[in-house]
């Protein structure tokens, strides 16, 4: 991304001094979907980025991965799937363990979610709007593999790179933004 689009981005992006509690400094993506500049830069940007990656789908994190997910899926021309934290999705489900702080989450996607009409494995992009730790991308890239899909990246709009989450996956690592 040319740097002064890059600029652009990040500076729609409002940071949030101690929240959720002291010592956090949050960022707040609503500012950045709100600006129509920044998002349509970012979006044309991670089209053109995408566009000969010769993905089938785009999976996204709940629930921020949601909005970039299918907003990216729709200028791509290829199926968004939701991956979702467990008991959210009304068909029959596969899920994925992770280690949070204090114990563990899970996320989960229907079982026949990246199926393909002619049964060759589809190809994912997995995206995010932040990468801290990696558990919750780490275990989505996982869920991907593990129902038959090649998750061939992990995009994220913004990665802080003090805490090395992008160790824990096991597939390439994208993010517009790193700190």
């Amino acid at each position: 991304m040319e740097t002064e689009n890059l600029q652009i981005v990040k500076d729609s992006i409002r940071v949030i001094p101690d929240f959720p509690k002291p010592g956090i400094m949050f960022k707040d993506i609503t500012t950045l979907l709100n600006n129509k500049e920044a998002f349509k830069i970012l979006i044309s940007h991670l089209t053109k980025r995408y566009k000969s990656y010769n993905l089938d789908y785009i999976a996204g994190i709940d629930a921020r991965g949601f909005i970039f997910g299918a907003a990216l899926a729709s200028h791509l021309g290829v199926g968004f799937v939701p991956i979702r934290k467990k008991g959210k999705l009304p068909y029959t489900t596969v899920s994925e363990k992770y280690s949070l702080e204090y114990g563990f989450d899970e996320v989960e996607v229907h079982i026949d979610a990246f199926k393909k009409e002619d049964g060759t494995k589809a190809n994912v992009l997995l995206i995010d709007d932040l990468l801290a730790t990696g558990g919750t991308s780490a275990a989505a890239s996982r869920l991907i593999e593990r129902v038959g899909a090649n998750c061939v990246e992990s995009c994220f709009i913004i990665e802080l790179t003090f805490l090395e989450g992008a160790k824990k996956l096991n597939v390439p690592v994208y993010s517009v933004i790193k700190e």
